[in-house]
C-alpha cells in the first residue's frame, strides 16, 4: 500500500512527495483509515514506527475541510495534542510545518520554561490547532488564553509516558474542559492496563491497532549487557565509546545530576558531550539537541523524560549507563535507534544492585540479552559497599569547638604561679579579712530568725550588717565614722550588690595595716 492510496487531501500528498514518503508504516496504514472514518482510536506501537504521521495526516485532512480557506476569518480551537515533554512538542510541530506547508491550517506549540508572550500572541491571533504541554496549557487556560469549547479533535501522545510523569490529574483536569462531543485519539509505546483503564473513560467505542507485542523490542536493534561494579561505569563508558569508534551515542542516566557527571568526564577525557534533562533551559536543552542532530556532539547524555522527542533516524548506538527499573522504560529507551528500519545497537550497563531490574526486562520483552564477557571492568557480583562512617572532626583553632559562645559557660583563667595565693585555715586569703555580712551567711542567719532581712522583733537589720568595723572606728577629731560607713552599705544593698569593708580596703586609707588590726580588734 502507497500513500497515493489512502484518500487525504491533495495539498497532503504534495507535501508527502516533497518530503519523500512514499510507503505508510504498519500502524499509519491502520490507524489513518480509521481516524478519517471519525472513530476514536486506541493506538499500540513501538517508538519511531511513525505514530506522530499517524494521527497527524488524518487531522489536517479533516480539519482542512472544516475550516474555511479565508485568512480573515475568525478561528477557533478545533485540534488539541497533549504531549508530556517539550522536546517532543517540538517535535510533533515540525511534523505539522512538514505535513501542513501547503494547506490552510495554523498551529502552534505550547511548552513551560521559556516567557509565555510570543505563546499568547500566536492564540490572540487565531489558531486552529494547539501542541502542548500539560502544565503550561493548563496556565494559559486558567488565564483565559485558551478555549477549547469548540475542540473537535483531542490527542493524547505518548499516554503511557505521560502517567508514568505523574501527568494523570493534569490531563484529567484538561479532559473535562473538552466538549463531550470529540473524536479522541490515544497513542502509546507501551500499552499497560493503567492505560487501557483509562482509555475506557475516555474513549467511545474505540478502535484498537496494535502493530507490534505491547511490550517487544524491534528486531532492527540488537541488545547487549555488559555487567560491571558501579564504581567503574564511567571507565567502562569511555572504554566502550574508544574502542568500538562510536560516532554518536545516546547515554540514559537515571538522575539529572548524574546525567551531568556522565558529561562532564566524558568532556574531560576528551569526548564532547552534552547533557539534557529537566533542569536544563530550553534554549540549553535544544542547543544540546542541535548539536548532537549535526554531528558537532558526539555523545548527549539525558535522563528519561527529555529523551522522549529525540528523533534521530541514524542514530547508531543507545547506552544504559543506568538500568531502568522499570521495563518499559527499557523499551522506550532503545527504542530511539533502529528507527525507521536502519539497524542499531543498544548496550546496557548492570551492576549487582541492577541484576533484578535486568530480569525483570528479559521477562518483558521475552528475551535474554547476551552477556559480554571480556571487558577490562568485570563485575565481581558483590554488593557495592558502603562508604566508612566519619570520626569525629578535630576542633579547629581559634573556634569554640563548633558551638557558639553565647550560651557557654565562661572558662575559669588560669592562674599563673606567681599570682596563686593559698588560703588560710579559715578559707581568706592572707592580708584579707572576712567579707563581714557575706549574702551565704545573712541567708543563714535570716532563715534562723525566721524572716528574710528582719529579726525577731521585726527591725531592719540591712544596716547593721556590714558594719562592725565602722563602730568602733572614730575620726582623727573624735567625730564617729559609723554613719558614713552604714550609708554606703545601705546604698550597695539596695543597688544589688555586696557591700564589703576589707581590710586592705581600710588599710588603704588608714595608712598601715597596724592600725586597722588594732581597730578591728
Amino acid at each position: 500500500m502507497n500513500y497515493s492510496e489512502i484518500p487525504l487531501h491533495p495539498s497532503l500528498h504534495k507535501a508527502l512527495e516533497k518530503i519523500g514518503y512514499v510507503t505508510p508504516t504498519p500502524i499509519q496504514e491502520q490507524a489513518i483509515p480509521l481516524v478519517l472514518q471519525g472513530h476514536d482510536l486506541l493506538g499500540c506501537a513501538q517508538t519511531g514506527t511513525g505514530k506522530t504521521a499517524a494521527f497527524s495526516l488524518p487531522m489536517l485532512h479533516l480539519l482542512g475541510e472544516r475550516v474555511p480557506a479565508a485568512k480573515k476569518a475568525k478561528r477557533h480551537v478545533l485540534g488539541l495534542i497533549v504531549t508530556p515533554t517539550r522536546e517532543l512538542a517540538i517535535q510533533i510541530g515540525e511534523s505539522f510545518d512538514n505535513y501542513g506547508q501547503f494547506g490552510h491550517l495554523r498551529h502552534t506549540v505550547i511548552f513551560g520554561g521559556v516567557n509565555q508572550n510570543p505563546q499568547t500572541r500566536a492564540l490572540q491571533n487565531g489558531v486552529d490547532v494547539i501542541i502542548a504541554t500539560p502544565g503550561r496549557l493548563i496556565d494559559l487556560m486558567n488565564q483565559g488564553y485558551i478555549d477549547l469549547s469548540q475542540l473537535e479533535i483531542f490527542v493524547l501522545d505518548e499516554a503511557d509516558r505521560m502517567l508514568d510523569m505523574g501527568f494523570i490529574h493534569d490531563v484529567k483536569k484538561i479532559i473535562a474542559k473538552l466538549p463531550s462531543e470529540r473524536q479522541s485519539l490515544f497513542f502509546s509505546a507501551t500499552m499497560p492496563a493503567s492505560i487501557v483503564k483509562l482509555s475506557r473513560t475516555i474513549l467511545k467505542d474505540p478502535r484498537k491497532v496494535e502493530v507490534t507485542p505491547a511490550s517487544s523490542t524491534a528486531e532492527t536493534v540488537s541488545q547487549e549487557v555488559y555487567l560491571v561494579n558501579k564504581r567503574d561505569k564511567r571507565k567502562l563508558l569511555q572504554h566502550v565509546l574508544t574502542e568500538r569508534d562510536i560516532d554518536m551515542a545516546l547515554v540514559f542516566t537515571r538522575t539529572k545530576h548524574g546525567a551531568n557527571r556522565v558529561a562532564r568526564q566524558l568532556s574531560k577525557a576528551g569526548i564532547k558531550a552534552e547533557a539534557i534533562h529537566g533542569n536544563k533551559s530550553q534554549n540549553a536543552r535544544q542547543k544540546a539537541l542541535a548539536g548532537f542532530k549535526d554531528r558537532t556532539t558526539r555523545v548527549l547524555v539525558a535522563t528519561d523524560i527529555a529523551a522522549r522527542g529525540i528523533d534521530i533516524d541514524e542514530l547508531s548506538h543507545v547506552i544504559n549507563f543506568d538500568t531502568p527499573n522499570v521495563p518499559e522504560t527499557y523499551v522506550h529507551r532503545i527504542g530511539r535507534t533502529g528507527r525507521a528500519g536502519a539497524s542499531g545497537k543498544a548496550i546496557t550497563f548492570v551492576d549487582t544492585e541492577e541484576r533484578a531490574y535486568l530480569k525483570d526486562i528479559q521477562k518483558l520483552i521475552g528475551q535474554q540479552v547476551p552477556v559480554v564477557e571480556e571487558h577490562p571492568y568485570p563485575g565481581d557480583g558483590l554488593p557495592t559497599p558502603p562508604p566508612e562512617p566519619r570520626g569525629p572532626r578535630a576542633p579547629r583553632e581559634g573556634r569554640n569547638n563548633g558551638r557558639g559562645g553565647r550560651n557557654q559557660a565562661p572558662k575559669r583563667r588560669e592562674q599563673s604561679p606567681a599570682n596563686r595565693t593559698e588560703k588560710t585555715a579559715d578559707g581568706d586569703r592572707p592580708g584579707e579579712e572576712k567579707q563581714a555580712g557575706s549574702g551565704n551567711s545573712r541567708r543563714r542567719k535570716n532563715r534562723r530568725r525566721g524572716g528574710r532581712g528582719r529579726n525577731k522583733t521585726g527591725a531592719d537589720t540591712r544596716t547593721e550588717q556590714g558594719s562592725n568595723e565602722a563602730k568602733t572606728e572614730t575620726r582623727g577629731n573624735g567625730a564617729p565614722k559609723g554613719d558614713k560607713a552604714k550609708k554606703r552599705n545601705s546604698r550597695g544593698k539596695q543597688g544589688g550588690k555586696k557591700s564589703t569593708v576589707t581590710a586592705s580596703t581600710i588599710a588603704k586609707k588608714k595608712g598601715g595595716l597596724h592600725d586597722v588590726w588594732q581597730l578591728l580588734d
